[in-house]
């Protein structure tokens, strides 16, 4: 079977476990290079990658910060020579304190701000002048069903997985004109490490009740995402830009 990103290289962050590597190690199977960042060294990853046969190399990203996303982008220049996939995955999620909103303190608003909407913006200034250079380029945003459907006790995640959505679009309309596609993706919660996490001693309960408002009445797994950034990533959307894609097993209907 020809892979359908042979010779793309891909940037993924938050790539040390449960999503970002999954998507890092969908991407490498499909035939990409895969630069796999994350503020903790994604090795690991990697080596998982470079034992199933693919290729991939690890960089140590704080997304908060510009100039490490920017050797993050430079690091991908310089071992494969373009940038064509960036895979906006690096969030705020597991360790983030809820609770009424209007009880949270500002730091913690703030922070939210700073990793899932300022970081993501961040990676997207990193590469996007080398997309321009190519004349194309796939740019991924993991969003969240929590924007759309909403999070009580979890305003700041949603208020900043609804930002991603809206700038989303308006990057889109921007670098259609060099052939750029930016879309995003807005799962439910996964059965990640980073949601069990979250969930604690309540996860069993909210599993339950996660899946019984689908649909589809089973909850995500990685393998769930995986196709939908495959296909994002591939030529077979090369006319796909500006779009919101719920994998959320059927919760809403956009």
């Amino acid at each position: 079977m020809t892979q359908s990103l042979e010779g793309k290289v891909a940037i993924v962050t938050g790539a040390f476990r449960g999503l970002g590597r999954a998507y890092a190690e969908a991407l490498a199977k499909e035939g990409a290079s895969v630069v796999c960042a994350d503020i903790r060294y994604c090795d690991d990853t990697v080596a998982g990658i470079v034992r199933a046969g693919g290729k991939a190399v690890a960089a140590t990203c704080d997304v908060t910060s510009m100039e490490q996303c920017q050797a993050m982008a430079d690091l991908a220049m310089e071992r494969y020579g373009r940038i064509d996939i960036l895979v906006n995955n690096a969030a705020l999620y597991a360790d983030m304190k809820g609770g009424k909103f209007d009880q949270l303190e500002p730091a913690e608003w703030q922070k939210m701000l700073d990793i899932n909407v300022t970081g993501m913006w961040h990676c997207c200034k990193a590469v996007i002048g080398q997309m321009r250079q190519q004349q194309s380029g796939s740019i991924i945003n993991i969003s969240s069903l929590a924007a759309v459907y909403g999070f009580p006790f979890g305003v700041h995640y949603a208020m900043s997985k609804g930002a991603v959505i809206g700038m989303t679009r308006a990057m889109a309309r921007e670098v259609g004109r060099d052939w750029i596609r930016i879309n995003a993706v807005a799962p439910s919660a996964v059965m990640t490490e980073g949601t069990k996490e979250f969930f604690g001693e309540r996860l069993d309960r909210a599993a339950g009740v996660i899946a019984g408002g689908q649909a589809l009445q089973r909850n995500l797994e990685t393998e769930d995402l995986t196709g939908t950034i495959v296909y994002l990533a591939s030529d077979a959307s090369k006319f796909v830009t500006g779009q919101t894609i719920m994998v959320d097993g059927g919760t809403v209907f956009l």
